[in-house]
């Protein structure tokens, strides 16, 4: 079950480089009917967080694909980034624990990060 396409494994790639941690793809098709997969990921400050978004930005805007929303990036303990198909999550530690999408969409199946890349 592969459901990494090009535009996903560049975010991937994006956020690796940025250093985030903790890199979880989640396969929300059939379970969810607005999006396909969620990227979940977290950084060590708001600053980090920033950076890993921009670089997702900028990269998928690269690539042609423009993000359709965002929110949270000023506070950056959770920004979440619309690409419809997919959506990024990128986390503070605190935030995720206490969110835990993993948990929330459990039933969903997770794509390794090492066979994304």
């Amino acid at each position: 079950m592969k459901i990494i396409d090009k535009f996903v494994h560049c975010a991937i790639e994006a956020a690796q480089d940025k250093k985030a941690l903790d890199l979880t793809v989640l396969d929300l098709r059939g379970i969810a009917s607005f999006t396909d997969s969620f990227i979940i990921c977290s950084g060590t400050s708001s600053p980090q967080n920033q950076a890993i978004c921009d670089e997702i930005q900028l990269r998928l805007k690269g690539q042609g694909r423009a993000l359709n929303h965002i929110e949270g990036y000023r506070q950056a303990e959770w920004i979440l980034m619309d690409y419809s198909d997919f959506i990024v999550h990128i986390f503070s530690p605190k935030n995720r624990a206490f969110y835990n999408l993993e948990r929330l969409w459990r039933d969903a199946p997770r794509q390794d990060i090492a066979e994304a890349v």
